[in-house]
């Protein structure tokens, strides 16, 4: 193995950051009193054949795309299968940048919008959907301020799916507010934190006392890029104040990321392990809280493991296809849970992607998962989405 290039590597991570957040592509507006601003994004329709294998889903995200906590399971041994179709432009997004140098300062922002996630909107009339906010971050040299990726979750090792994840299940996958300083291979941060609590049913506490922190080391030597991250985090739940309640307590928590990818030629290898007691909404789209409360009115956090591997193989200048496997484990108390908590869930995606121009694609991608409870009882979702995209 070549020694490291820190020198190239220490100046990839200076822009990773905003690589990171951006469409592929961007275009220059103009430079104004030294300041370049760019614009940029994409449109995106998805198209979509879902088949859940027991029970109807109703509307929501989970219809829009894939969520494992919404997959329905049954133990019966006929199944109620639903079968949807279903259409929509709502992942379509722009972002705005800019790029300034004050004296010997690097200065930076971006702002970027979607229509993805948000609740509000129908499908009758006008399938009008409000917009939402992704990124909203500046750039200081090495200082980070305003919203984007956790620097818990490593973008670099997100494999390409039609869908809007893709590792979902395993992955780590958050955008929220954070102060993050970057040196060299290092990056540090403190970010919002958020708890959230079995307590009968699902609880956002919103009782947070400290900020969640997070270092990560970033490592490039010849094919492997790898991102090793450690997130400390402290669950706080807090009822006293409302109607009577009997609780207040904390509870350490904490998470272990190692994510990379591995060119072969101009395949690539995409992998991932996260682990950790009291991830929460961190890992699985928050398939499993952070804590639950037990019998003493105190908390204790929810072990849980993800894994998740892919393969991209490009078959010439304008075919290429993936291959994805994602699986989250999650290790209940039942005592305290019962036995309808989720146990597992994994998908498994094909896709097959056509590059038309080097803005324009389309997609097709067949994806299996399965929702597993502590009662064994199992779902399964099979969905055949297709997608056209141009990127600006």
């Amino acid at each position: 193995m070549r020694p490291i290039n820190k020198k190239l590597l220490t100046a990839g991570l200076a822009g990773a950051t905003l690589l990171a957040a951006t469409s592929a592509h961007s275009v220059t507006i103009g430079t104004f009193d030294n300041t370049t601003v760019k614009i940029g994004g994409y449109i995106k329709l998805d198209t979509m054949f879902s088949n859940f294998s027991e029970g109807p889903v109703g509307t929501g995200i989970g219809r829009d795309f894939y969520v494992p906590s919404i997959t329905p399971v049954s133990s019966a041994a006929t199944s109620n299968e639903n079968t949807y179709f279903d259409m929509h432009a709502r992942q379509t997004r722009i972002h705005l940048g800019t790029d300034s140098k004050v004296g010997e300062h690097k200065l930076k922002s971006y702002f970027e919008l979607d229509f993805m996630a948000t609740p509000n909107g129908d499908e009758r009339l006008t399938n009008g959907y409000s917009p939402e906010l992704r990124h909203a971050f500046i750039e200081y040299d090495n200082w980070l301020f305003g919203q984007t990726w956790s620097t818990f979750q490593n973008t670099a090792s997100l494999p390409e799916s039609v869908d809007f994840v893709g590792n979902t299940d395993a992955g780590i996958f958050i955008r929220q507010p954070q102060i993050r300083y970057t040196s060299g291979n290092f990056q540090f941060s403190i970010e919002n934190p958020e708890t959230t609590v079995t307590d009968g049913g699902r609880v956002i506490a919103d009782d947070n006392e400290l900020p969640d922190i997070v270092g990560r080391y970033n490592l490039k030597s010849d094919n492997l890029s790898l991102a090793t991250a450690v997130l400390l985090r402290r669950l706080t739940y807090n009822t006293t104040g409302t109607g009577g309640g009997t609780i207040d307590d904390s509870e350490s928590a904490y998470g272990i990321s190692i994510t990379g990818k591995y060119m072969l030629g101009k395949d690539d290898i995409r992998f991932g392990i996260n682990t950790g007691s009291g991830m929460g909404r961190y890992i699985g789209l928050n398939v499993a809280n952070g804590a639950i409360v037990n019998g003493n009115d105190k908390l204790e956090a929810i072990d849980s493991t993800g894994l998740f591997a892919s393969y991209r193989h490009l078959w010439n200048k304008k075919w290429r296809s993936n291959f994805i496997y994602s699986r989250v484990d999650i290790d209940n108390n039942t005592a305290l849970s019962g036995n309808g908590v989720t146990k597992a869930s994994y998908s498994t995606r094909l896709n097959l992607f056509y590059s038309a121009t080097d803005k324009l694609s389309f997609g097709g991608e067949y994806s299996h998962a399965n929702r597993e409870t502590e009662n064994g009882a199992d779902g399964n979702l099979d969905r055949l989405q297709f997608s056209a995209k141009l990127a600006f």
